[in-house]
């Protein structure tokens, strides 16, 4: 992810101040912490290891010879936020999903930010995840990213970064799932002592999103969530939640558009209409007669019987655009634009290499900045440069030389750490948080999210795909 900048104050302990005394979010946790006797973590840890064993809690890992599939290693020690923090948080995080929503609908129809110099049009040029078959189209209620995730990374007591936005397919929420189920299985006490928001309808409230999309009026519509297959690194959390929603868990070949222009279901039964999608493939893939022909991942049709007001998708086809990490540069100026705030929470500063002055900077100092492929995820083809070498830093300026628009760089930041259980001792750990926002004629946010940490000392990339691990999430105290 970010790393500690050269000449920064020591990161921000989550846990405790300066002076080494617990801060008010954990003072409850640590004083029923100190009361348990010696070796009970150790056996804990033990017990959740196996709980994610005997659930087949995995991801599969991309980039080697074949994909493996592994655990995602489970910290006990809860990261703890406080109600009021997270009061705050929320109106930010609400306000940053109105404005994507709101550019996605201009750039999909008059471009004015665009018009009025906001925005340049040349980041669109040769962008993949820009689809003209969306120009002039807009989905239900006007809402393209029904499911959001955004990544924030804290450095300070108040302050805190969006690090990214995934609007396209964000994965990770049955994790925070499972980590709150398994937390309360292994050590219920806490629960029990513990003002603790819950996270336990997530998926009834993803049901209700997807359900007020069907474009029939039906007490229970027919949702399926829409999987590549048991090789992609997120079929865990597809499964997952289309048996938590008691919806559908499909492939394109069990899907078919009919002459009627609906999507139906092939069952044992006969063809059955299908309501929603709730796609987890990506936009290209969907469908091979908008777009890839090759695609064998996908339903020929779906996007014209979309289109005919037949089927809702969610994710709406086109808003990987906002994945785009040049396109993050600008949200700032999109919320300016056109919700005419500030921003509650800011962005990173972002050097755009396709500009040449933003590129002889990043070029000049590799050593210093953390380095990103516009839309790449799970920390892939990414470089930390303090903790690069210099073999690293030639690589990626021929990378960037050969594509500039690929790339963009940020400063290193002095990135927040919060006690982690390694090994047998509890050392602070680098981390980050994917709250999960639901957008539909009401907006909710997950009161917590996936904490993703860095298990590995002074490492910096959380992801698991990178060997980063995750935590239960708190938010303590009430609501209101």
């Amino acid at each position: 992810m970010v790393g500690d900048e050269p000449g920064q104050p020591r990161n921000f302990d989550e846990m405790f101040d300066a002076d080494g005394r617990t801060r008010p979010a954990y003072a409850d946790y640590c004083r029923w912490y100190d009361q348990q006797e010696g070796g009970w973590l150790n056996r804990k840890n033990a017990e959740a290891d196996d709980s994610f064993r005997r659930t087949g809690i995995t991801f599969n890992v991309y980039g080697e010879d074949e994909a493996e599939e592994r655990l995602i290693p489970f910290d006990m020690v809860p990261r703890i936020i406080t109600a009021s923090e997270w009061r705050r948080l929320t109106r930010g995080i609400e306000q940053r999903v109105r404005a994507l929503n709101s550019f996605l609908y201009d750039l999909y129809h008059r471009q004015e930010i665009i018009r009025a110099g906001r925005v340049p049009e040349r980041l669109f040029r040769g962008n993949e995840a820009w689809l003209p078959h969306m120009v002039g189209f807009t989905p239900p209620g006007g809402i393209y990213t029904h499911i959001v995730g955004i990544d924030l990374v804290r450095t300070g007591p108040d302050e805190f970064f969006v690090l990214e936005d995934n609007a396209r397919t964000p994965s990770g929420v049955s994790y925070m799932l499972e980590n709150r189920e398994i937390t309360k299985r292994v050590l219920p006490e806490l629960f029990h002592d513990h003002s603790v928001q819950p996270v336990d309808d997530y998926p009834s409230r993803l049901y209700q999103t997807l359900a007020t999309l069907s474009p029939r009026d039906r007490k229970r519509p027919c949702i399926v969530v829409l999987t590549p297959g048991i090789y992609n690194s997120a079929y865990f959390e597809h499964s997952f939640l289309a048996e938590r929603m008691g919806a559908v868990l499909v492939e394109g070949n069990d899907l078919f558009v009919g002459d009627d222009d609906c999507v139906h279901m092939r069952t044992v039964d006969g063809p059955r209409r299908v309501d929603v999608v709730y796609r987890r493939i990506d936009d290209t893939f969907i469908d091979p007669e908008a777009f890839r022909p090759d695609s064998v991942l996908g339903v020929p049709g779906i996007v014209r019987a979309w289109k005919a007001g037949n089927v809702a998708i969610a994710n709406a086809p086109g808003s990987g655009v906002a994945d785009d990490k040049v396109i993050y540069a600008f949200v700032e100026k999109m919320i300016h634009y056109y919700l005419n705030e500030k921003p509650l929470i800011r962005s990173v500063k972002t050097y755009l290499c396709m500009d040449e002055r933003d590129r002889e900077y990043v070029l000049e100092n590799l050593a210093s900045l953390v380095v990103k492929p516009a839309n790449e995820s799970g920390g892939y083809g990414m470089m930390v440069g303090p903790h690069a070498s210099k073999a690293t830093h030639r690589r990626f300026a021929k990378l960037i030389e050969a594509n500039p628009r690929n790339y963009i760089a940020q400063p290193t930041l002095s990135l927040s750490t919060a006690p982690t259980y390694c090994d047998g001792d509890i050392v602070p750990r680098h981390l980050d948080l994917r709250p999960f926002i639901l957008q539909g004629r009401e907006s909710w946010v997950t009161p917590g999210g996936l904490t993703r940490v860095a298990m590995q000392e002074g490492s910096l990339v959380v992801n698991s795909s990178q060997g980063g691990g995750s935590k239960d999430t708190w938010i303590v105290g009430s609501k209101s």
